[in-house]
C-alpha cells in the first residue's frame, strides 16, 4: 500500500507471469485425398502484461522450460541454447530444424516458469546487512533483471527503446554497459545497440543494486508452531521483495537471520505500517486461512494516531472506496467504489492528536487511511492521504477539486519538492508512478527499480548533491562480512562495493529520520475462530506521547 519510487535507482526487469496455450485448428486440403481430420498445433504466446520482479538469480532454476525426468528429478534441456552465430542453413536445437536466412537471428522458444520456485539460501547470500545509526542497511550488490520483449518494442532497435523509454541514463551509459557484457539478449552479450528486437527476445541487464535503509529494530517472532509464523513487523520494512527493496524485506530478513523460508503470505501490511503479520507454514494451512478470509471469519484490529480531536464514542464510516490508479494503489472515496465499513473509537486525546481504535470489517486497499482522510482526521505521518496535494482540506468529505491525473501530478511534485526520495513510496506494490499528467497507471521511464521496465539508474528528483569524486576502482563483488558503523550519517556507498558505471554510487544521501520511516498505524490484533495473535501498543499510542518524540 505504499510505493517505492526512489530516485537514482534502477528499474525492475520484468518477467512474464504466465503463458497461455492457444489451440489452432487446421484442416488439410481436399486434394490430399485423406479423410478430414483435426490437426492441432500448440503455440506458446507471451502475455503483453508483465508482472513485477520474479526472482531469477544467476544460478537459479534456469532449467525451467525443459521437461522433468521422473527418475533423476532433474530437468531435461538444462543447458542453455548455444549462442547465435553466423552461417546459413544451420539447424538449431529448439528451432524445429528451420533454416535461418542470412542475417536472421535465432530466438529460442520462451521458457516455462516453475511457479513453485521460492527464495533459497542462494538468494539470501547475495549480500549482507550492516547496522548504522539505528538503521538496517544493505551492502550494494550485482543483480540481473530480466524481461521478454514487449509488444511495442518489436521491430525497434535496442537503441530506440533506450532513447524512448529508458531516459534515466544516457546512451553512452548503455553503450558502456553493453561493452562490458552487462546487457544480454537471449543470453548472448549485446555488442551493438542497433540490434532489432523480435517477439520472444529475452533480455537481461546486470545492475549494481542499492537498497534504501529501514529501521534497524529486530524482527520479533511471536509464534512459530509449524503451521503459522507470526511476526511483529517494524515500520518501514516491506513484507516481500518489491521495487528497490529485496534484502530489506520481512521475507529476506527471516531467511537470512532466522533460516526461515518457503512461507505462504496470508495478508500484507503497508511498508510504513507496523504490527502483527501472519504467514502460513504449509499449503494446507494457507488454504484454510484463505477460506477464513473469504468467509470473513478473521477479525483485524488496528490502532492509529490521527491529527486533531477525534469524536468520542463509536463512529462508523461506510463510504465506498474506488481505486483510481491500480498500478500505484491510490484510492479515494467515490460513489462508484466498492462497499466498505470501518468502525472507529477514540482511545485518547493529548490536545493535538488522537489515538483511535480501528476495526475494518471489509478489506479494501488503504481502507482505514482513506476513511480517516474522508472524516477529516488523516493519520499522522501518512505521506499520501495526509498530503496537501489533495487540496486545502486534504480530501475531507471527498472534496478534492482535481482530476485523478492532476492529483497524481500534484503528489509527485510535492514529494519531489521535499527532496526526500523515501517519501516517493506512494504504494505498497512499489511500482513507479508517472511524472506526466494524463498517464495514470503507467510507469515513468525515469522511475526507480520499482518501475516495471528495463532497469536503469533513475533521474534524481530530490536534487541531492552528487559526490564530485567519481569512483576509480573497478567493480568488485560484495563481501559477506558486515560493515562496522564507521561512516557518517549519510547513505554513501561503503568502500569496496563501488561500481565505476553505477551513478547511485556517486550519490550521498542523508539518512532518513524516524518520522520519515514510519506512519502512526499499527496492526494490533489478528483473531480467528480458534486463535488470536497480538502485540503490545507502540510508543506513539501512549497517552503521554508527544510528536517531538518522532523527530
Amino acid at each position: 500500500m505504499h510505493a517505492c519510487v526512489s530516485a537514482r535507482s534502477s528499474l525492475l526487469f520484468l518477467a512474464p507471469q504466465s503463458r497461455y496455450r492457444r489451440h489452432v485448428r487446421f484442416s488439410p486440403p481436399a486434394s490430399t485425398g485423406r479423410p478430414l481430420s483435426c490437426f492441432f498445433i500448440h503455440l506458446w504466446s507471451q502475455p503483453e502484461n508483465l508482472t513485477m520482479e520474479q526472482p531469477e538469480p544467476t544460478t537459479e532454476a534456469r532449467s525451467a522450460g525443459g521437461t522433468e525426468d521422473t527418475n533423476t528429478g532433474k530437468r531435461k534441456h538444462d543447458e542453455p541454447d548455444p549462442p547465435e552465430t553466423g552461417g546459413r542453413g544451420k539447424r538449431r536445437r529448439g528451432a524445429g530444424g528451420k533454416k535461418l536466412r542470412p542475417g536472421e537471428r535465432y530466438i529460442p522458444p520462451p521458457q516455462k516458469r516453475n511457479p513453485g520456485v521460492s527464495f533459497s539460501q542462494e538468494h539470501f547470500d547475495e549480500t549482507s546487512y550492516y547496522f548504522e545509526g539505528g538503521l538496517r542497511k544493505v551492502l550494494p550488490y550485482y543483480y540481473d533483471f530480466k524481461t521478454y520483449c514487449k509488444g511495442r518494442w518489436v521491430g525497434k532497435s535496442l537503441l530506440e527503446v533506450f532513447k524512448s523509454e529508458f531516459r534515466a541514463e544516457s546512451i553512452e551509459y548503455y553503450e558502456r554497459a553493453a561493452k562490458e557484457g552487462r546487457i544480454r539478449l537471449n543470453e548472448s552479450p549485446v555488442e551493438d545497440l542497433s540490434v532489432v528486437l523480435r517477439n520472444n527476445d529475452r533480455m537481461r541487464n546486470t545492475v549494481h543494486r542499492h537498497e534504501p535503509p529501514v529501521i534497524g529494530a529486530p524482527l520479533k517472532i511471536l509464534v512459530d508452531d509449524g503451521e503459522v509464523l507470526v511476526v511483529d513487523k517494524p515500520a518501514s520494512v516491506p513484507v516481500h521483495p518489491c521495487g528497490r527493496f529485496r534484502h530489506n524485506t520481512v521475507i529476506f530478513i527471516l531467511g537470512k537471520e532466522h533460516g526461515v523460508s518457503e512461507l505462504h503470505t496470508v495478508h500484507r501490511l503497508d511498508r510504513l505500517t507496523s504490527g502483527v503479520l501472519l504467514f502460513a507454514r504449509t499449503l494446507e494451512t494457507s488454504k484454510k486461512l484463505d477460506q477464513m478470509v473469504r468467509d470473513r471469519q478473521l477479525e483485524k484490529e488496528y490502532v492509529c494516531r490521527v491529527e486533531g480531536q477525534f469524536p468520542e464514542g463509536e463512529l462508523i464510516c461506510e463510504e465506498p472506496i474506488l481505486v483510481v490508479a491500480f498500478k500505484i494503489g491510490l484510492c479515494r472515496v467515490d460513489p462508484k467504489g466498492k462497499e466498505c465499513r470501518t468502525v472507529f473509537q477514540r482511545l485518547s486525546f493529548n490536545g493535538k492528536t488522537s489515538v483511535v481504535r480501528c476495526l475494518p470489517l471489509t478489506g479494501r486497499t488503504h481502507q482505514i487511511r482513506v476513511h480517516l482522510q474522508y472524516l477529516g482526521f488523516p493519520i499522522l505521518n501518512d505521506p499520501i492521504y495526509g498530503s496537501r496535494a489533495w487540496g486545502p482540506h486534504r480530501g475531507k468529505g471527498g472534496l478534492v477539486g482535481k482530476s485523478d491525473e492532476e492529483l497524481l501530478q500534484a503528489l509527485v511534485e510535492e514529494h519531489c519538492s521535499q527532496e526526500n526520495s523515501l517519501l516517493l513510496d506512494l504504494m505498497d506494490d512499489c511500482v513507479g508512478i508517472t511524472g506526466e499528467a494524463g498517464k495514470v497507471g503507467q510507469t515513468d521511464p525515469g522511475a526507480d527499480k520499482g518501475g516495471k521496465s528495463f532497469p536503469a539508474q533513475a533521474e534524481d528528483c530530490s536534487g541531492k548533491e552528487k559526490s564530485d569524486k567519481a569512483p576509480s576502482e573497478e567493480a568488485q563483488s560484495v563481501g559477506s562480512a558486515e560493515m562496522s558503523g564507521s561512516q557518517d550519517s549519510a547513505q554513501g556507498t561503503p568502500p569496496g562495493t563501488r561500481d565505476h558505471l553505477c551513478s547511485e554510487c556517486k550519490l550521498v544521501r542523508p539518512d532518513p529520520t524516524k518520522k520519515e520511516l514510519g506512519m502512526c498505524l499499527h496492526a494490533l490484533r489478528y483473531k480467528g475462530p480458534d486463535f488470536e495473535y497480538s502485540t503490545s501498543l507502540p510508543d506513539w499510542a501512549k497517552e503521554d506521547w508527544e510528536e517531538t518524540d518522532f523527530s
